[in-house]
């Protein structure tokens, strides 16, 4: 079946005249103007790490607010949804760009990326000290070093092996993050809570469905959930089912039907009404918006 979410251009939303790229798999971009098309929810399928030198950077992933401070290292994973919020004027980082077919590549046996996507999971960003930070800028001046040889034969591989060491150096600093204070387990009840619908939101969206699974009443689910977040639990699956149709609308080529099929509402009219009344205009209005 063709594959009908199309990668984000980040060469087009990414504008820097010097874009240093290995086909449309790997690219390196150095302090990039970010454009106006990062302004919505948008959704795309490559793991993008950025080495913040200044500033700080503020957004949203999958609805969770983060706000960086310089210097430290950024990382978001593939089909996760980006929200910019606001950069500062003194901002400048260093992207690292990777195609999903590119880290599959790089590491044949995928266990060795789960305890570090869990890690950047739960905290998408990690302060880097002076020493660590000159080891980063290092790993990206001899990236860009390497995939400027155009005329090496053997240029993709030895990129790889140059990131292999980058990603356990990566790893190594996400897993020093401490763990923060014993969770109460109200606030863990939450965070179970919040996982499960972000992995089940696009089937399930009945309250029963996720209450059921906490062995818990719908009833107590919903005032746990509003106590520790202040939105009902409701409210958290219909934002998380009105933040993929949003950025499944802004950054794919799928029709509005086939939205509405991935997220398996009954058809195409239901999906829009239940669009307009949480977003206040339809899906089409907002695609061309």
């Amino acid at each position: 079946m063709k594959n009908i979410i199309s990668l984000f251009n980040w060469h087009v939303e990414l504008e820097n005249e010097e874009v240093d790229s290995i086909d449309d798999d790997f690219l390196l971009l150095e302090n990039p103007i970010i454009s106006a098309a990062f302004n919505y929810p948008f959704k795309v399928d490559v793991t993008t790490a950025i080495i913040c030198l200044k500033g700080t950077m503020k957004g949203r992933i999958n609805l969770k607010t983060y706000e960086t401070q310089a210097p430290c290292l950024f990382i978001v994973l593939p089909d996760q949804i980006l929200q910019y919020e606001y950069l500062s004027d003194d901002f400048s980082g260093l992207f690292i760009i990777m195609s999903k077919r590119f880290v599959n590549s790089m590491f044949m046996n995928t266990q060795e990326r789960i305890p570090f996507s869990i890690s950047v999971h739960k905290n998408p960003w990690t302060r880097l000290n002076d020493e660590d930070l000159k080891s980063m800028i290092d790993y990206y001046r001899i990236l860009q070093k390497m995939v400027r040889m155009k005329d090496n034969p053997h240029r993709r591989e030895i990129v790889k092996h140059l990131l292999q060491v980058f990603f356990y150096t990566s790893s190594y600093q996400f897993h020093k993050i401490p763990e923060s204070r014993n969770k109460s387990k109200k606030e863990i009840l939450v965070e179970e809570f919040l996982l499960s619908a972000q992995e089940n939101f696009s089937e399930h969206r009945a309250l029963d469905f996720y209450a059921e699974k906490l062995c818990l009443t719908p009833k107590y689910l919903s005032k746990v959930v509003r106590e520790f977040s202040g939105s009902s639990a409701s409210e958290w699956i219909n934002n998380y089912v009105i933040l993929e149709a949003k950025a499944l609308l802004k950054s794919t080529n799928m029709t509005i039907q086939q939205i509405s099929d991935q997220l398996n509402f009954p058809s195409q009219s239901f999906f829009g009404k239940y669009f307009k009344r949480h977003v206040g205009h339809s899906p089409h209005k907002y695609r061309n918006s």
